[in-house]
């Protein structure tokens, strides 16, 4: 049987490090494909554009974010997700007339490694849309964006 993770246990052993790069995922309310609205996604990319952190790469799939960023001192890492959380609910809620959750507690994160190559992970993340059969070649996705590419 598949191992199941709970938000509370994602946050044991967490650490937040100014200036360390992390590749955060995050998806929607029971996974509801929410994001697959033009609207909808563009709040999420124009929230994750204003968040404090450096966005080094990011893709808004129909119901999850995968987001590369590098920590600033002003910040820490679930202060950074609650803020993006916070504000694109409210803003989608708004947008939708409707109340509730939009995002599932939690998030995943990985603290990336000096030896990773930061590059390829950005081409990873933005890959996201072909690899799930979504579009044929990146360029006909519009919900992504990368500092390298």
């Amino acid at each position: 049987m598949p191992q199941r993770y709970h938000g509370k246990s994602l946050r044991i052993g967490r650490v937040s490090m100014t200036g360390m790069i992390y590749l955060v995922t995050t998806v929607t309310w029971q996974r509801e494909p929410l994001l697959r609205e033009f609207d909808i996604a563009r709040i999420v990319t124009q929230t994750i554009n204003r968040a404090p952190p450096t966005t080094l790469a990011y893709v808004v799939m129909p119901d999850h974010v995968h987001w590369l960023l590098q920590l600033q001192s002003d910040t820490t890492l679930a202060l950074a997700l609650q803020r993006v959380k916070s504000i694109s609910a409210h803003q989608i809620n708004q947008h939708l007339s409707r109340r509730g959750p939009v995002w599932q507690r939690g998030y995943h994160d990985h603290a990336v490694r000096n030896e990773e190559d930061l590059r390829q992970l950005a081409r990873y993340v933005v890959a996201n849309p072909v690899r799930a059969g979504i579009v044929t070649t990146v360029k006909d996705y519009p919900h992504w964006d990368a500092i390298w590419l």
